[in-house]
């Protein structure tokens, strides 16, 4: 069963690795994930917690990049279209359809420089610049809902806002809009789950565990840790943010491909609306940022593309970013939203490749996977998205020559039901507790799946679950967390295995973080 891993503690055997990562973002654990399922022998070391940077810091969508077909990527829009509904199969408590609602008013105008916006200024001059026409936006949901296929996901309709209940709240010029599909997922839960799955299968995890070098040493890789030294025949680098920190600072090595960073930020407010669909926002000045449902009570709306410099300075929403995100939104919504509604944010550093271009908003958000073989192999991971993990580590081992793909439709843990039976699961879990109300029930299915009853255990009645720290939040889910899920620390329990931070106090929050590490003694 995973155990967290506090610093200094771990003793490094004597055994040679197949395979060791460094990194315990969506990207090293989905590869420790699938290498372990081909039967290689895997270690992996994250200096902080698993997800605890970039990859819980995403819009946390299985999404093909509606707005990258105006950039031409293509091939990278079709391979994660053809993603979600894999990824959905796999994972139908963390991840579930949503559809997106795209408003659209004849007279808006766009400072759009785009490769689309450029070809259709040479080809098609009497379409007025600062124009995206209907017709425009309808060729481009026609290739989204054919590029890669789908089972699950509708396809695209046409909303008439006067009468849809989705019109209500936003501003009278919206009459019409688009309405399509792609897919939510909690993205830290991901994360962690890949990693639970992977020591399932015989990976050895160390979260809180940095790593300080690493050299080639022999026919094998040398990798110090603050807690041991291990060997491993080949490495992944998937340090995210740190990518080429690691390559220049713990490997020592040069490279030719560079790293982007851009921060991408969010805003939380109370629930904007009343239905269960997100909006799709496209701006005055080019970008576009999302509406969504978030944790029943609250709308979640980003993101921001600002240029990171040091991937050490923690990210923060700027007063700038926070203003934006409001008067954009504000643009579409009948009632402004001002930063009094504000009631929490987020901020992440995406690691894109750096592919040269002018602005953080059009470099690519496809990965490169640069695999040096000049002595025992390391495979840096550069860039990359949260819907393509799965398929980036498929072609991760492949490029090293390391086995034979497995992953797909393979469910993680408490994952093995599918995606319509969630109502039945629910339903079926308030009948066994019948102290839960449907709403404390849904979060727990939504969470751990077919593994809420392994929560729950034999309780009879609420109290049977200890102590009570609000929102539902008890005693007996945070030693689950500790004891199955790698949770250390309030935040870890707080704001990436659950969002109850939200709803606790401060005071309240406290309590979590004292009572965790006083468990953990």
């Amino acid at each position: 069963m995973p155990k967290p891993q506090a610093e200094g503690t771990h003793v490094a055997d004597d055994k040679i690795y197949d395979l060791f990562i460094i990194g315990g973002g969506i990207n090293g654990t989905g590869i420790a994930r699938d290498a372990s399922g081909r039967g290689l022998s895997v270690a992996l070391a994250e200096a902080g917690d698993l997800g605890g940077a970039t990859s819980s810091a995403s819009t946390k969508l299985f999404h093909g990049g509606l707005r990258y077909l105006e950039f031409f990527e293509f091939g990278l829009v079709k391979s994660a279209l053809k993603e979600r509904e894999v990824l959905l199969k796999a994972m139908p408590h963390i991840s579930w359809p949503m559809r997106f609602v795209l408003p659209y008013a004849p007279d808006m105008r766009f400072d759009s420089d785009t490769p689309t916006s450029r070809l259709l200024a040479k080809v098609m001059p009497w379409i007025e610049k600062g124009r995206r026409p209907a017709w425009l936006i309808r060729l481009g949901l026609f290739m989204y809902d054919n590029l890669g296929g789908r089972e699950i996901l509708p396809g695209t309709k046409t909303l008439d806002l006067t009468a849809a209940p989705e019109g209500k709240g936003l501003k009278s010029r919206f009459k019409m809009a688009y309405e399509y599909s792609d897919a939510w997922v909690e993205d830290a839960r991901l994360v962690m789950l890949n990693a639970r799955d992977a020591e399932a299968r015989g990976a050895t995890i160390l979260t809180r565990t940095a790593v300080t070098q690493a050299s080639r040493e022999g026919d094998a890789w040398q990798i110090k840790t603050e807690s041991g030294t291990y060997r491993a025949k080949a490495l992944v680098n998937a340090g995210g943010p740190w990518v080429a920190d690691i390559l220049t600072g713990v490997m020592r090595q040069n490279s030719k491909h560079a790293i982007r960073l851009v921060r991408g930020s969010h805003i939380v407010t109370k629930r904007l609306y009343d239905h269960d669909k997100a909006y799709f926002f496209q701006g005055s000045d080019g970008r576009i940022i999302f509406a969504i449902p978030y944790e029943q009570d609250f709308t979640l709306i980003g993101t921001t593309d600002a240029d990171h410099t040091d991937a050490d300075v923690k990210p923060q929403i700027s007063d700038t970013e926070r203003d934006y995100l409001c008067a954009f939104a504000s643009e579409y919504f009948e009632k402004p939203i001002t930063a009094d509604d504000v009631v929490w944010t987020y901020s992440g550093v995406r690691p894109l490749y750096d592919d040269g271009a002018s602005s953080a908003t059009a470099a690519t958000r496809d990965y490169v996977l640069a695999l040096d073989e000049n002595g025992p192999p390391v495979l840096s991971v550069f860039g990359g998205k949260i819907t393509t993990y799965r398929k980036l580590a498929e072609q991760a081992l492949a490029k090293m020559g390391l086995g034979e793909a497995w992953t797909a439709g393979v469910p993680l843990p408490g994952g093995d039901f599918k995606v319509a039976d969630v109502p039945k699961l629910r339903a079926k879990l308030v009948a066994d507790y019948p102290f839960l109300d449907d709403k404390w029930a849904a979060r727990l299915i939504r969470a751990y799946g077919t593994e809420a009853w392994d929560v729950l255990g034999d309780a009879k009645a609420a109290a049977d679950l200890g102590r009570d720290f609000g929102a539902t939040l008890t005693e007996a889910e945070l030693r689950w967390m500790m004891a199955r899920e790698y949770a250390v620390v309030g935040d870890d329990a707080l704001w990436r295995r659950t969002k109850l931070g939200l709803r606790l106090t401060a005071n309240e929050r406290a309590a979590v973080d004292t009572w965790m590490k006083e468990a953990a003694t």
